[in-house]
């Protein structure tokens, strides 16, 4: 049974997804923990009504971010963790914290990485003219939005569209790869080879959100993680 603390700033949709689908799976891995550096972060209500422990580190009242993350270490190895997961943590983290969990910290980002780290990834693409977008999950390091890379989404970027729609949209999708891969990591499939990540068995580490058939495709793939295809 691995232990999993989840890292949020805010609502948390991705820890929710997380925690249901270690729910509905029947994963061999329970939810320790949900951790936010902010006292109002939405999704400590969430968890705690689900029955998972939750504390606050709150970063300003941390001189330096230095500080702010020896505390949060401390808070998290309270929880013997095998995995820590950052859904939507908005802190930079010091590279001591990063090579302290290296290999056994997932975050999900709002890109198709290496293209748009950092803020604003909608509208960067949308000024940048791409025809299609998406979300990765990857492995930290101590590279801001970089690292091996677990899955990724797909979605195109529609005429019209800005960066309210195509985030909503893209928001689907990292609803479906991030548990996928959170679920990879605890079955044990997932291994390190320098910078690329290889999944054993195979099966497809991305997912495609057709405009033509949008719902469709996202539920069918939905279904598929959830019976381990």
């Amino acid at each position: 049974m691995k232990n999993l603390v989840i890292l949020i700033s805010g609502r948390g949709s991705n820890m929710e997804a997380i925690v249901r689908a270690c729910a509905h799976e029947a994963w061999p891995a329970r939810v320790a923990a949900v951790i936010a550096n902010r006292p109002d972060a939405a999704g400590l209500a969430f968890a705690a009504s689900h029955g998972i422990a939750t504390a606050v580190v709150d970063h300003r009242q941390f001189p330096d971010r230095a500080a702010f993350d020896a505390a949060l270490a401390q808070v998290i190895d309270g929880h013997q963790p095998d995995l820590v997961i950052l859904a939507g943590f908005m802190r930079v983290l010091t590279e001591p914290f990063v090579a302290h969990y290296t290999g056994r910290m997932l975050n999900i980002h709002p890109s198709l990485l290496p293209s748009f780290p950092g803020l604003h990834t909608h509208q960067q693409a949308l000024d940048a003219g791409c025809r299609v977008h998406g979300a990765t999950v990857h492995f930290v390091t101590p590279a801001l939005d970089h690292g091996p890379i677990v899955a990724q989404s797909v979605v195109p970027v529609r005429t019209g569209d800005d960066a309210a729609a195509l985030a909503a949209r893209i928001l689907k999708t990292e609803h479906v790869i991030y548990p996928r891969a959170v679920r990879w990591f605890v079955e044990g499939r997932l291994a390190l080879d320098g910078e690329r990540v290889t999944l054993a068995p195979p099966e497809p580490q991305w997912l495609f959100l057709d405009d033509t058939n949008a719902n469709a495709n996202l539920n069918a793939d939905a279904q598929a993680a959830g019976e381990g295809a």
